[in-house]
C-alpha cells in the first residue's frame, strides 16, 4: 500500500468567514493561502489557513455555510484540531499572547509526554497548541515569515486529531485495520493513535464516550479531517482499497488544490484522502495568496455569479507591514 502520510487539512465551520480571517490571521498568525468556495455549495466561502506556502499537513480550512445554526459537542465526532509549535517555551509565549488578546485557554498541561494548551475561538470551536520540543515524527511546516508571531514561537502546521466516538472498539479497527494506524499509547481514556512516520502531524487521539450525547454539526464544529497520500496513483489504491473493503466512498474527486476521496467512518466522522499536490502555488503568486477570490477552473465561467452570492472580503496582506508582536 502507499501509506497515509500524516494529516493533510482539517476543515470546520464558522459563523463568520469575516470574523474568521481576523482571528486566524491577527491572533494565531496563520497565512490565508487561498479565498475560494465551497465547490459543492458555491455560495459558500471556503477559507484555507495554513503556513508560508500552504504544505500539505497544515491547512486549517472553513466553511462559512449562510444560514447554519451554532454545533454542539458530544460524542461521535471530530472535536478539536491541533496546531504544532516549535517548543515548550513557545506556549508560554502563547499563554501570555492568549491572555492578552482575551482568547480563553486551559493553560498549560501535559498529554502522552508532550506539553500541549488548549483554547477556543468566538465560535467555541476547539484547539489545542502542541510543542513539538521532542518531536521525531512528520516534518512541521514552515511559518509564515511575514506574519506578526515570531518566527520562533509561530505556528508550523496541524498537531493531533482529536476524535470522540461512542463505538471505540469498532474505530479502533477502522483504523488499524482500514487506514493502517497504529494505537501507540494510552493515557487514562485517550487513545493515541499515529500512522506513517508518526509525530505530532501523524496522530489521531481517540476518546471512547457513551455518557455524552451526540454531536450536532453546524459552527463551531469541524466538518471533516483530510490526510494525506502522496499522489493520485495512492489516492486511486486507497480508493479500490477501502471499495474491497466494504467502505462507501465518493470515489476519485478533483478539487484542483489537490485530489481527493471521502468516506464516512463512524457516525457523523468524515474522513477525506488528499494528494499532496498540486498546492495552493499555482494560480497565484507567493507574494499574495490567499488576497483574491481563486476559483478553479471548471468554476471560472460561473466567476459573475460567484462574486455576486459571496460578499467581498478585505484579505489583501501584500500592502501591509506586520510587526512581530514579542
Amino acid at each position: 500500500m502507499n501509506a497515509i502520510k500524516g494529516l493533510h487539512h482539517v476543515t470546520a465551520i464558522t459563523s463568520s468567514a469575516e470574523k474568521n480571517y481576523e482571528f486566524f490571521t491577527y491572533v494565531l498568525g496563520m497565512r490565508l493561502v487561498k479565498k475560494t468556495v465551497n465547490q459543492d455549495d458555491i455560495q459558500t466561502y471556503h477559507l484555507f489557513f495554513a503556513d508560508d506556502t500552504g504544505s500539505p499537513g497544515t491547512d486549517m480550512t472553513f466553511f462559512d455555510f449562510p444560514g447554519i445554526p451554532k454545533g454542539s459537542h458530544g460524542t461521535n465526532e471530530i472535536y478539536k484540531a491541533s496546531f504544532r509549535v516549535p517548543s515548550d517555551a513557545a506556549l508560554d509565549y502563547w499563554v501570555k499572547r492568549f491572555d492578552r488578546q482575551g482568547v480563553k485557554h486551559t493553560g498549560i498541561k501535559e498529554q502522552f509526554g508532550k506539553k500541549t494548551l488548549s483554547f477556543v475561538d468566538f465560535d467555541d470551536q476547539q484547539y489545542q497548541l502542541v510543542s513539538d520540543e521532542n518531536d521525531n515524527g512528520v516534518a512541521a511546516g514552515t511559518p509564515w515569515q511575514d506574519g506578526p508571531i515570531p518566527l520562533e514561537y509561530a505556528i508550523t502546521g496541524l498537531g493531533p486529531l482529536y476524535i470522540r466516538v461512542a463505538e471505540f472498539d469498532f474505530f479502533k479497527e477502522v483504523l488499524e485495520k482500514a487506514f493502517l494506524f497504529k494505537e501507540i499509547d494510552e493515557e487514562g481514556s485517550f487513545h493515541l493513535f499515529e500512522v506513517g512516520e508518526g509525530g505530532n502531524g501523524a496522530q489521531v487521539v481517540v476518546e471512547p464516550n457513551k455518557v455524552l450525547p451526540t454531536a450536532r454539526q453546524g459552527f463551531g464544529t469541524v466538518h471533516h479531517a483530510a490526510f494525506r497520500v502522496e499522489d493520485r496513483d495512492a489516492l486511486e489504491s486507497w480508493i479500490d482499497r477501502l471499495g474491497q473493503i466494504g467502505f462507501q466512498t465518493s470515489g476519485y474527486v478533483d478539487r484542483f488544490f489537490f485530489k481527493s476521496m471521502y468516506t464516512r467512518v463512524a457516525p457523523q466522522i468524515l474522513f477525506e484522502l488528499a494528494t499532496d499536490g498540486p498546492g495552493f502555488m499555482d494560480d497565484e503568486p507567493y507574494e499574495t495568496l490567499g488576497e483574491k477570490l481563486s476559483l478553479p477552473p471548471f468554476l471560472e465561467s460561473k466567476r459573475d455569479q460567484i462574486e455576486k452570492a459571496v460578499r467581498p472580503i478585505d484579505t489583501v496582506r501584500s500592502k501591509k507591514k506586520f510587526e512581530k508582536e514579542y
